[in-house]
C-alpha cells in the first residue's frame, strides 16, 4: 500500500523559509508525478507545484513562482518543497500527492490523478 509522509511544516515569520518533505513508500516513485497542494482554511485545494518523472520537469503556479522550489530524490523516494520569502497568504496546509503520467516527461496531470495523498503539514507565516 502506497503512503506518503510529509515533514518540516512549521511558523515562521514573514519572510522566512521552510523546506518541506515527502517521503514515499510502496509505489515505483520514479513513474510517477510529484506535487505540492495547499489549502488555506476556507478555501479549496489548490496545486503549488509538480515535478515530472522523467526529466524532472517542473511547474508552479503563478502565486509562488521565483519564491518556491520543488526537487525530487529518486534514490531515496522523496520530493521537497523549498520556501522562501514567506508571506502570510501562504499559511495553509500543505499535501504532498503522486500520480501516474499520461507522459514520462509532462509535469501536468488532471487533478483527479492524484491517486496517493499525504496527511498534510502546517505551514504558518505571521506578519
Amino acid at each position: 500500500q502506497a503512503q506518503l509522509v510529509e515533514s518540516g511544516g512549521g511558523s515562521v515569520q514573514t519572510g522566512g523559509s521552510l523546506r518541506l518533505s515527502c517521503v514515499a513508500s510502496g509505489l515505483t516513485f520514479d513513474s510517477y508525478v510529484m506535487a505540492w497542494f495547499r489549502q488555506a482554511p476556507g478555501k479549496e485545494r489548490d496545486i503549488v507545484t509538480s515535478i515530472s518523472s522523467v526529466g524532472h520537469n517542473v511547474f508552479y503556479a503563478d502565486f509562488v513562482k521565483g519564491r518556491f522550489t520543488i526537487s525530487r530524490d529518486d534514490a531515496k523516494a522523496t520530493v521537497y518543497l523549498q520556501m522562501n520569502n514567506l508571506t502570510p497568504e501562504d499559511t495553509a496546509v500543505y499535501y504532498c500527492a503522486a500520480a501516474r503520467p499520461s507522459e514520462d516527461w509532462s509535469p501536468f496531470v488532471p487533478m483527479n490523478s492524484y491517486a496517493e495523498w499525504g496527511q498534510g503539514t502546517q505551514v504558518t507565516v505571521s506578519s
